[in-house]
């Protein structure tokens, strides 16, 4: 059975100094389990004093929000894998729904962002999903499927290893409206059934999907009771040390 991976995507929000106090609260919240990985992502501004608090054998594995293909240059604003990794960072998040919406990033540049992720070491976490028009148009499964030609065309099934899609509904985000257990796990499902068309059956069983769109304490575990759903990329409530707590518990009892 795939580990569930609950990742708290911080966005803008904490210091440096208010990410410090929360790590440290969260770790007197949550123990370290066997049965569920766990990433924080705070703002590049926080990611060097999340590593120190953390530590370098923490169970709590440290995540950046974005990043850029190239290694270095003039690329005013951006930063690479290359120094994410340095700062300690394992995973990355990749073409979240903001990043598209707000900052116009298209598949193409997240393809490239996802091949800078696996050559510098970082686990790209790979964000797909279908606006509400899309949906009412029942155009999910075929936005979703085109999102995911494009961000993991030409890697090998070994590339795949440490990549991680999060299914994030554009219209659940921050909207406090998540998609029901059932919505969820047809798409998880129609990304299961892409990767093994397009790689290979055991390359399709052993990747991790996330859900992604207003996860709560409420709602999360209604959702993992799925064998489809593998954990979930969490953003309001992750900024809580108690309400992600819970989420982490619940993660780790689901699938203990």
């Amino acid at each position: 059975m795939r580990r569930p991976l609950i990742v708290g995507n911080w966005k803008m929000n904490k210091t440096a100094s208010e990410a410090a106090a929360f790590i440290r609260d969260l770790r007197e919240r949550v123990s370290a389990s066997p049965h569920a990985d766990v990433v924080i992502a705070p703002p590049f501004t926080a990611i060097e004093t999340a590593y120190r608090t953390l530590g370098p054998s923490s169970w709590i594995n440290l995540g950046a929000q974005d990043v850029h293909w190239e290694e270095q240059g003039a690329f005013t604003g951006e930063v690479s894998a290359p120094m994410l990794r340095e700062l300690g960072c394992r995973y990355v998040v990749v073409g979240h729904s903001e990043r598209r919406t707000h900052f116009g990033e298209r598949d193409e540049n997240i393809q490239k962002k996802v091949r800078a992720a696996l050559k510098h070491g970082l686990s790209p976490i790979l964000c797909v999903g279908e606006s509400l028009a899309e949906r009412e148009a029942n155009r999910t499964e075929s936005v979703v499927t085109d999102q995911l030609k494009v961000s993991l065309a030409g890697l090998a099934a070994q590339d795949l290893a440490t990549v991680t899609i999060a299914y994030e509904p554009v219209w659940a985000i921050g909207t406090g409206r998540a998609a029901t257990t059932e919505q969820a796990v047809t798409v998880h499902r129609s990304i299961r059934l892409f990767i093994e068309t397009g790689w290979d059956s055991q390359t399709a069983s052993a990747i991790r999907i996330l859900y992604g769109g207003s996860v709560t304490p409420q709602n999360i575990e209604p959702l993992l009771v799925s064998d489809a759903i593998d954990g979930a990329l969490v953003g309001g409530a992750c900024l809580n040390p108690d309400s992600f707590a819970t989420i982490i518990n619940l993660a780790q009892v689901q699938r203990a």
